[in-house]
């Protein structure tokens, strides 16, 4: 038997790796870990990417069911980010998130869509120990914020100028994201 492994050893890898990633309990960690690894800070569109927010008229609600409006951050700097609790590059980046709140949290409009159940949301953010704001997609978002990939993330300025719009994993708690804010909140 031993010839055998010795000759079959790479298969046998292989088999056990595609394994791993088959599994919903291995292959989620797994994911997480080298979307981390790739990880990088997002970019401020060029000049002629920029898009205005057409209205700020859209309607969430909080995980208990509270509406809430995204007027309510209108001439203020926002935070939208729109994820899942299945989504790996959506955890990936969660912990980035996190610190980037517990610092800008309070001068900085934060909004963490998802249109999950509100009951796994909260099982997942139980589990991780995030504090986030978290809020529920009630209807469509504007035009200049729908997408149809996850994790998206858009900046948004006090004037509703959309400076960054990142679809995929990214690094948020890095310094250039830190000093675009506190830039864009001195405006």
């Amino acid at each position: 038997m031993k010839p055998f492994l010795r000759k079959h050893w790479s298969n046998l890898l292989i088999v056990i790796a595609v394994g791993l990633l088959i599994v919903p309990q291995t292959s989620i960690p797994i994911k997480v870990f080298f979307q981390r690894l790739i990880m990088t800070s997002p970019s401020e569109l060029d000049a002629s990417e920029i898009n205005e927010l057409s209205t700020y008229n859209w309607q969430i609600s909080t995980l208990n069911g509270d509406a809430v409006n995204l007027s309510r951050s209108e001439n203020k700097v926002a935070v939208i980010n729109l994820w899942a609790t299945w989504c790996p590059p959506c955890i990936a980046e969660l912990p980035n998130f996190q610190n980037l709140y517990d610092e800008l949290g309070d001068q900085v409009d934060f909004y963490f869509v998802s249109a999950e159940e509100p009951e796994i949301i909260e099982r997942f953010l139980q589990k991780k120990e995030y504090e986030l704001p978290i809020y529920l997609e009630t209807a469509r978002p504007p035009a200049e914020l729908r997408v149809n990939t996850i994790p998206t993330t858009f900046v948004i300025d006090k004037n509703g100028s959309i400076l960054i719009q990142k679809t995929g994993v990214a690094r948020w708690d890095s310094d250039e994201v830190k000093e675009l804010l506190r830039s864009l909140l001195a405006e």
